[in-house]
């Protein structure tokens, strides 16, 4: 009973948190706000870093003893039973260009298992939260995948990594196969909103390259506790820290990796990042 009162606790502090940063998001959104370069497509604006510092102070400041994995500034946090994992802005790109989906994400992990998440859209002020073994909800509405059992009846999502441009290992090859495949591919540009959109059944599928822990921690419990999957690409179970994954409703997880696996058989591996 202390886990899950101390769980509660937690989660009400990470949600205020995130509505907190989100509104911050909204506040700068349009404004002229600076703009710098991690790489020739990879961004990063002076929100994204106030967002990230918001956060981590409010969390530090409620759980001292905390430990923090966020994007920006916090890449390497100190050894502990709990760690916070933030993206303070993931869909850096689309905010940048004022095109609202992008969102606040952020997951607890506890002894290494990821065990609460959250993820705002403020756009559209859709909070999606789940807790491990209790289950996934939409502004307090419980979520549940889709029933679509055919992958060419699918609506997917996806998205393509910051070295498109340099690595050929850069997913073009499984998207022209799925969008042959299936109903439609959508490729908005935030992870965090299309694993929630895939938990609340939106999507039927999502598979990605190249992500990172602040992208996927609260996305991978919602899917999972909103009755979906979340596997490697060879179909075995997945973590937060592996950078390729298969997200589904689990009725066509099995035809996504028969995909996967034919284009494998068709290409040569390839040694990018």
């Amino acid at each position: 009973m202390e886990f899950v009162s101390d769980l509660e606790q937690f989660g009400r502090v990470g949600t205020e948190v995130a509505l907190e940063a989100g509104r911050l998001l909204m506040d700068r959104l349009h404004t002229d706000f600076a703009v710098s370069r991690k790489g020739d497509i990879n961004l990063v604006t002076e929100v994204d870093l106030a967002a990230e510092q918001l956060i981590v102070s409010r969390l530090r400041d409620a759980f001292p003893g905390h430990s923090i994995l966020a994007e920006e500034n916090h890449p390497h946090p100190s050894p502990g039973a709990y760690t916070w994992i933030v993206d303070p802005l993931d869909g850096t790109t689309n905010y940048i260009h004022g095109f609202p989906f992008f969102a606040v994400s952020i997951g607890l992990e506890i002894d290494g298992e990821v065990e609460w998440g959250v993820v705002y859209n403020p756009n559209l002020e859709e909070i999606f939260t789940a807790q491990r073994g209790r289950g996934a909800w939409l502004n307090g509405a419980p979520l549940r995948v889709s029933q679509t059992d055919s992958l060419s009846a699918s609506l997917l999502a996806t998205g393509f990594p910051y070295d498109i441009r340099i690595c050929r290992n850069n997913n073009l090859e499984y998207f022209r196969a799925f969008s042959l495949r299936s109903q439609a591919v959508r490729r908005a540009g935030s992870a965090a909103l299309d694993f929630c959109y895939l938990a609340a059944g939106r999507f039927d599928g999502y598979w990605e390259l190249k992500l990172h822990p602040w992208d996927c921690a609260a996305g991978y419990l919602m899917v999972r506790e909103a009755g979906g999957m979340v596997t490697r690409l060879d179909g075995s179970p997945g973590t937060i820290y592996d950078r390729e994954f298969v997200a589904s409703n689990g009725l066509i997880h099995d035809q996504m990796l028969a995909v996967i696996r034919e284009m494998a058989a068709l290409t040569t591996p390839r040694s990018c990042s």
